[in-house]
């Protein structure tokens, strides 16, 4: 299965504003997904950049967000517990929450991951990229992506 992820800051292969980037405030970009199946028990996060000089660089994970949630506003505080039960882990920046674009030269693709889970999941608040990876195989119930890119000024 499939779920539809788009962002109302941008559009699927458009240009992600700086305003969500380390030229700006660095701070999450509003995001909005559909399709989440009704056996879906969370929803995980994973934003990265596949086009970083040293391999894929991770820019955001988060998990136990609740199957209700349809949709995260801009500026997700970079806690690593949220009041509504989401956890955030540690990114490539070495701190939980969101690291926005930096590009150290052209134009890089940002993917912002939604994974809709059978389960929630135990994992540390130090837990990476690769962790949450582990813990969510074979508890995948669908999943889509929106990618973005970013140029610096």
């Amino acid at each position: 299965m499939t779920i539809s992820v788009s962002s109302p800051a941008f559009l699927e292969g458009g240009m992600i504003p700086s305003k969500y980037t380390c030229d700006g405030q660095d701070i999450s970009p509003p995001l909005k997904w559909a399709g989440v199946p009704e056996a879906a028990k969370g929803i995980a996060l994973i934003s990265e950049d596949p086009d970083a000089p040293m391999g894929t660089w991770v820019h955001w994970v988060m998990w136990n967000i609740p199957p209700s949630v349809h949709e995260l506003a801009e500026n997700v505080p970079p806690a690593p517990d949220l009041p509504d039960g989401s956890r955030q882990g540690i990114t490539d920046f070495g701190r939980p929450g969101y690291g926005g674009p930096s590009p150290p030269s052209g134009v890089h693709r940002y993917c912002f991951k939604v994974y809709a889970l059978d389960t929630t999941l135990d994992l540390p608040s130090s837990a990476r990229k690769a962790d949450l990876l582990k813990a969510m195989k074979g508890h995948i119930l669908a999943e889509g992506q929106l990618m973005g890119k970013y140029k610096r000024r």
